[in-house]
């Protein structure tokens, strides 16, 4: 496993870091307890030391419990990060509440939760526009302060808000959403983290599963599985993807891996960007994605899929219908 710093920080993440959404159960079907401690105590296995939780990572914060308990003793070895600013409300799925006295409230929740005293990476989850993003990065500024946490990031935010966020706080880390299929933060976003030294940590770096190739053209989501909400998943969208990963299946047999590691590792090749936080549930599923560090791809490789995204064409914007 290879790791980078963590920004201008003396902290240093694998580049491939455990996403603890999955394990908190509330969006991905049929999670089990004792596989989800089964995979974050692979991770230590496969030296991945970065794990990546919320407040709003399940209804009670099964995610950051989970952490807590496979981390244990081992805590000095783990780098964790959680956000705050977004919880689940008895109706609504989420709500956006960045005041200052609710991020310090989750922050100690998650604290507590986490079985610990500071967390490596505290971020804002995502702007509330309630609330100007410069009095929620102060609020995050007074908790670095503190020592709660070791630094400061911000998820979900357009290169505006990033800047107005580091202006009042310093800023160590950027989590967008980020894949083959989702490139707008090249334009804007990771070349302006790439000049003030700012780590970028992706999600759905294999856009909820549809870049491993394990999900076919006739598969049928169930009710409970919110991908079916989304565009890239409907119609010519969700067709013109399935040539993509068609033709990056055979690409992937030539390199000697699997679709997934081949899409892994193009990401954390990519400029700026420094790790890819990938979802997982079971042992097997972090233990693939762990493949995907410590090579790198040809440049015959690299102009291969270069080729195949031309072909597939700019994809609609992500957002749930």
């Amino acid at each position: 496993m290879n790791y980078r710093p963590l920004g201008s920080t003396t902290m240093r993440v694998s580049e491939i870091a455990m996403g603890c959404w999955p394990i908190a159960g509330m969006s991905s079907p049929h999670v089990r307890e004792d596989e989800s401690l089964a995979a974050l105590e692979t991770c230590f296995d496969l030296g991945i030391n970065h794990f990546d939780t919320a407040y709003m990572y399940g209804r009670h914060g099964e995610s950051e419990r989970l952490i807590a308990r496979a981390v244990g003793r081992r805590r000095d070895q783990a780098v964790i990060a959680t956000k705050c600013g977004l919880h689940c409300g008895p109706t609504a799925y989420q709500i956006h509440d960045a005041r200052p006295e609710t991020l310090r409230k989750e922050c100690e929740e998650s604290l507590q939760r986490l079985n610990t005293d500071r967390v490596e990476l505290l971020y804002l989850h995502a702007p509330d526009p309630n609330v100007p993003v410069a009095e929620s990065a102060g609020a995050l500024r007074r908790l670095l302060d503190e020592g709660k946490t070791r630094a400061v990031g911000a998820s979900n935010v357009n290169l505006a808000q990033l800047k107005e966020f580091s202006r009042e706080c310093p800023l160590t880390a950027y989590q967008p959403p980020y894949n083959m299929l989702m490139r707008q933060i090249e334009r804007d976003a990771l070349p302006w983290c790439r000049e003030h030294h700012v780590a970028v940590l992706v999600y759905w770096p294999l856009m909820k599963g549809l870049l491993t190739g394990k999900i076919r053209r006739d598969h049928v989501f169930g009710p409970d599985d919110s991908r079916h909400k989304y565009p890239m998943f409907q119609g010519e969208e969700r067709r013109k993807n399935h040539d993509l990963v068609d033709r990056l299946e055979t690409m992937a047999r030539s390199a000697g891996c699997t679709v997934t590691q081949l899409v892994l590792n193009w990401t954390i090749h990519q400029p700026g960007v420094t790790a890819a936080l990938c979802g997982a549930k079971r042992p097997e599923q972090i233990r693939e994605s762990a493949g995907a560090s410590g090579w790198s791809l040809s440049c015959e490789q690299l102009a291969q899929i270069a080729e195949s995204l031309r072909q597939r064409g700019e994809p609609e914007v992500q957002r749930p219908v």
